[in-house]
């Protein structure tokens, strides 16, 4: 009888890895309420670790993301409403970073006044990447940055140098208002924001340089540089995932480090070309000297210990230009849009105007003091569209117990100005433009009152307040003493678009486009 022929056994591949799956899974989904334990232990234990280090309230924070979720794409005004659900000293974790954030006078003034030396270092956000090395507003607060500081403060903001430029800021201003007529008498729509911007630009250039560097005239170069300096303050304040998860920063995930150190290395280019012309002229500008030419005499002078280097007098012309043109600009534009849409408010200005200019067509700066309602508008303004809502970050160096609460050392802590300006148990109707709140009212803008910080306080304060105030004075106050204005049909039927842009600085979203009609 044959034998039975030898099979071999059967081996079924797809069988197996099917039978290795399953125990795979069964194994994960043995494994996975221990996992989902940890983790929300974990979280639990985060919570009570907060709680025990008595943080100031604030939000309850999720896993991983904390509040990151309830901060949306305008942060000024998320964080004001949360403000007024957790308390002006309110804390948040967003993502792996512990955020402090005052939003009433009495918390900033213990953060720029109180403490100020405990709060004195600027946090760094990523996306500055190497500009922050140099520029002032990010230095640490150290001897280089008080060195630095104290320069600008005697050589350029000083008032007897402001005093001596007068003159300048007249004649740019006479052009400003030159160039408003002939659009003006061929009915053109202005850019309110962009001839705002070019004068300032041209003001500080003619300062530092001794000429402009665009023209009124040139609407693509000056909108040019106008669109750039407004992309660097939007990126640079843009929320940054590198921020709130620092171990992530390499990657920069965004890339808005990449794309601000490109827009950087563009207004470079600008700065270099005046620097290399300055020094191929040597001896031959000892009469009239501007403040680069200051500014060289002092780095040959010392020999180099005043660290005034290629990087950093870079840096310094980018944050003089950018803070100098860009804030001042925003401001006078968000004036006009405010006086556009409030008449009455427009025809008092024109008539304090008229009742002290007379029957002279230009402006002087001395004639300023003369108009409290122009001054009035002003401090309006910044109360309502504070140029930076946010000032720029600060970070604790040590802890500090502030208000009952603990402020742990490395927090970031922001003080929103914005929130201040539109908190209705210090303002009534805080969304209402009102001038007249500020008529016989002694308030501040300069760091004394803690109402109103468009420029912050203590020693981190904006340097260059003594300028900025001047300008936009001197700018609105040519706007309107010249010419009377209104909107374009088509945008008073649908009534002026209000929607700002959250950046280091609030913009408007939409341009004002007004007519102007010359008196």
């Amino acid at each position: 009888m044959g034998s039975a022929p030898n099979r071999a056994p059967n081996f079924h591949p797809t069988a197996m890895a099917t039978g290795e799956s399953a125990d795979t899974m069964s194994l994960l989904l043995a494994w996975l309420p221990w996992l989902v334990a940890s983790l929300f232990s974990i979280y639990l234990l985060d919570l009570l670790a907060n709680v025990r280090r008595c943080l100031p309230p604030g939000p309850l924070p999720l896993p991983l993301i904390g509040s990151l979720h309830l901060v949306g794409d305008q942060p000024h005004r998320s964080l004001a409403r949360l403000a007024k659900k957790h308390g002006p000293l309110m804390s948040l974790r967003l993502g792996a970073v512990t955020t402090v954030v005052a939003s009433s006078p009495d918390v900033a003034r213990e953060f720029l006044q109180k403490h100020d030396a405990i709060f004195a270092t600027r946090l760094v956000n990523d996306a500055m990447g190497d500009h922050a090395r140099d520029s002032i507003p990010w230095l640490p607060h150290a001897p280089r940055w008080r060195s630095l500081r104290k320069m600008m403060a005697t050589e350029l903001f000083a008032p007897h140098r402001l005093d001596a430029l007068q003159g300048l800021r007249s004649d740019k201003v006479r052009e400003l208002a030159a160039h408003v007529a002939r659009l003006a008498s061929d009915g053109a729509e202005i850019d309110v924001g962009r001839v705002a911007f070019t004068t300032m630009l041209n003001l500080l250039s003619c300062t530092i340089f001794s000429r402009d560097l665009t023209s009124l005239d040139d609407h693509g170069g000056s909108k040019e540089f106008q669109v750039l300096m407004a992309e660097i303050m939007e990126y640079g304040g843009c929320p940054n995932v590198s921020d709130f998860f620092p171990a992530l920063a390499r990657a920069d995930l965004q890339g808005l480090r990449r794309r601000l150190a490109r827009m950087f290395a563009r207004l470079h280019v600008v700065f270099d070309e005046e620097v290399d012309r300055r020094r191929d002229q040597g001896e031959s500008r000892k009469e009239n000297q501007d403040f680069l030419d200051v500014l060289l005499d002092v780095a040959a002078r010392d020999g180099g210990k005043a660290g005034l280097d290629r990087d950093t007098l870079r840096a310094l012309f980018t944050d003089l230009f950018i803070a100098g043109s860009d804030t001042s600009s925003i401001t006078v534009e968000w004036a006009m849009v405010e006086l556009l849409r409030n008449p009455s408010s427009m025809t008092q200005a024109h008539e304090e105007i008229a009742q002290v200019i007379g029957s002279r067509r230009s402006i002087e700066e001395s004639d300023i003091d003369q108009l409290p309602y122009l001054q009035a508008i002003v401090k309006e303004t910044f109360r309502l569209h504070p140029p930076a809502p946010f000032l720029l970050p600060r970070q604790a160096q040590e802890t500090i117990r502030i208000a009952g609460y603990m402020v742990p050392q490395g927090a970031r802590v922001l003080v929103n100005v914005w929130a201040i300006g539109r908190d209705e148990g210090i303002w009534p109707k805080p969304d209402k433009f009102m001038p007249e709140r500020f008529i016989g009212r002694e308030v501040d803008y300069k760091g004394g009152d803690f109402e109103l910080l468009p420029f912050g306080a203590g020693r981190r304060m904006c340097p260059g307040v003594p300028l900025a105030t001047r300008m936009v004075h001197l700018v609105l106050a040519t706007l309107l003493n010249r010419f009377k204005w209104r909107i374009p049909m088509e945008v008073e039927r649908a009534g002026i678009d209000m929607t700002d842009k959250f950046g280091v600085t609030l913009t408007k979203a939409i341009p004002l486009c007004a007519i102007a009609i010359p008196i």
